[in-house]
């Protein structure tokens, strides 16, 4: 049986959306990812763009509020923002919990291109985390 993994970010708009793309395409056999946010918005287009560039889709995503996993049991929650952290450091459907800050790359100002640099080394640790924490899945 899969494990559920359910990602936690503010917005759900980057980072939580990543890593649920990124968990589901690297352990598509062993793990069964969503995310979700405490203020969703609105899946960000570099996020997209970003992921896209590695050949993952995440252009029919879209920003989930926690609300809609109440009452359903996941087997890990990860915080991927210090914000959701301190908003929902327990999540009641969760076997196991932890945090895993990133830098958000929406905060980042500039041109366009440095503006997807951001996305892509956020996206880039996403993966070296998450290959870690799933090691031998």
């Amino acid at each position: 049986m899969a494990l559920r993994a359910l990602f936690i970010c503010t917005h759900n708009s980057a980072r939580s959306q990543m890593a649920e793309g990124l968990a589901n395409h690297l352990f598509r056999d062993s793990i069964v990812a969503s995310s979700a946010g405490t203020r969703p918005g609105k899946v960000h287009p570099l996020a997209i763009m970003a992921m896209g560039e590695i050949g993952i889709d995440i252009s029919k995503h879209r920003s989930k509020h926690l609300d809609e996993f109440k009452g359903q049991t996941f087997d890990l929650v990860i915080t991927v923002c210090d914000g959701a952290n301190e908003i929902c450091p327990f999540f009641p459907g969760a076997k196991e919990q932890e945090h895993a800050g990133f830098p958000d790359p929406a905060a980042v100002e500039g041109t366009e291109e440095e503006r997807l640099k951001a996305f892509r080394q956020t996206r880039d640790e996403i993966i070296i985390f998450l290959r870690n924490r799933f090691k031998g899945m």
